[in-house]
């Protein structure tokens, strides 16, 4: 075996183990407030970029500490389903590996003190070269060991069309709760060999990735024409209007907002308790879908003058009882939209309902309650006991078509079409 086969395996080998147990979307240091990773002068933007493009998207995030530290970050291909690609960085990486955080400023005014970092990526010493998704580590002192936290973005190279539309579900048991998609794809572009195996198609709904459908064959398929119009294989639970807080003013409290609690050196927001809305009629109104952006209603600074606050969050249950055999959790963007324990709400016997506490700084949030089966391993959520399903319910979609070339050791993100239910 040669010096220069040597060298790819210990880069295999490396990228493998720094990838393990690794999650995207997830803080790891108990420091680290509000990371942010969105479409360049957008917050509310999901973190997408265009291969060979001058595309960037804006890195923030705090270090509730008020030493100034030396954080990096360092971007990693993943495939379709968010495993580490089995390439070394020279693969999908042009320059160096690793870039230092070099801008930050420190708090001033808040009450809560912090350093809060920001960057642009991709920078022009660090550029990816391969479509596909991406996660963005952000770790201390160039350790990778030291990770702070973990983002999603997403690289396409648009060769595939995608056509889409959104339908009832033909399924009477759904029809007034669900949400149907169907689409077709023009690979000829491509011009793929095989595929059923070279291409993968993932959907999200309102940029979720907790209950994301993978793994959709087509129903026709002819020459470069892929039909995904099975009527059983894309239903989505159509959930209610999100719920929200706004939390741009800690002075002047928000209608949302019971009482808050000033101390010299920390700031408690409680919440009016969030009922149960399984049994109510839909009612629309406006709302981000999850999303959230850091902002304030007062002439300060957003960025190092805004405060934090530990916000008390409260989901009451039919009955006041706990959900028989089920988790809940508070999902959003702003924490992740992940289901584990830094999001599952505890219950409080005593006062008959669930609740979790999260330090966020001002602005504004949207959020929901999902309830998860004890004994399901595939963690599915479901709004059906907390939030109720609504057909009507205004929610965004984004079709991902992924492809691997024959021999390759990476998926390509090679197409992508967004719409909302109600432009459909």
């Amino acid at each position: 075996m040669d010096r220069k086969t040597c060298i790819y395996l210990l880069f295999l080998l490396a990228a493998a183990i720094s990838g393990k147990a690794q999650m995207p979307d997830f803080v790891y240091s108990p420091t680290i407030g509000s990371p942010q990773l969105f479409t360049a002068a957008n917050q509310l933007g999901y973190p997408i970029i265009r291969l060979n493009s001058s595309d960037q998207l804006e890195l923030h995030f705090d270090d509730i500490d008020e030493n100034v530290k030396n954080y990096y970050y360092t971007i990693v291909l993943c495939n379709e389903d968010w495993t580490p690609a089995e390439v070394t960085e020279f693969d999908y990486i042009k320059g160096f590996s690793q870039m230092r955080i070099e801008n930050y400023r420190i708090s001033s005014v808040a009450l809560t003190h912090y350093v809060h970092y920001s960057a642009l990526v991709p920078d022009a010493n660090c550029v990816p070269i391969h479509s596909g998704n991406y996660m963005l580590k952000v770790y201390l002192d160039g350790d990778t060991s030291k990770l702070a936290f973990t983002k999603r973005f997403l690289v396409t190279d648009a060769k595939v069309r995608i056509q889409s539309q959104l339908l009832t579900p033909l399924n009477f048991e759904i029809a007034r709760t669900h949400q149907n998609i169907q689409f077709r794809l023009n690979t000829a572009a491509i011009n793929p060999p095989n595929p059923l195996d070279q291409i993968r198609v993932v959907i999200l709904q309102n940029y979720r990735w907790d209950n994301a459908i993978h793994g959709v064959k087509p129903r026709l398929f002819l020459n470069n024409d892929l039909q995904y119009n099975n009527t059983d294989d894309i239903n989505f639970e159509g959930g209610s209007e999100w719920r929200w807080v706004d939390l741009r003013s800690i002075r002047f409290l928000s209608d949302r907002i019971l009482s808050a609690n000033y101390g010299k050196t920390a700031t408690d927001i409680f919440l009016r308790p969030d009922p149960d809305r399984s049994q109510r009629d839909f009612y629309f109104y406006q709302d981000y879908n999850g999303g959230f952006f850091i902002t304030t209603t007062e002439n300060f600074n957003p960025l190092w003058q805004t405060d934090y606050a530990t916000v008390h969050f409260k989901f009451v249950p039919a009955g006041n009882a706990p959900i028989d055999n089920k988790d809940v959790y508070l999902i959003g963007r702003f924490n992740g939209g992940g289901l584990n324990d830094s999001t599952r709400m505890v219950f409080n016997a005593d006062k008959g309902w669930y609740e979790r506490n999260f330090l966020l700084k001002q602005g504004y949030y949207s959020y929901a309650y999902v309830t998860v089966d004890k004994n399901d391993a595939s963690m599915k959520p479901s709004f059906g006991q907390t939030e109720g399903n609504h057909v009507e319910t205004e929610n965004d979609y984004m079709i991902l078509v992924y492809y691997r070339a024959l021999g390759a050791r990476a998926d390509e993100l090679v197409g992508i079409s967004g719409f909302n239910s109600l432009n459909k």
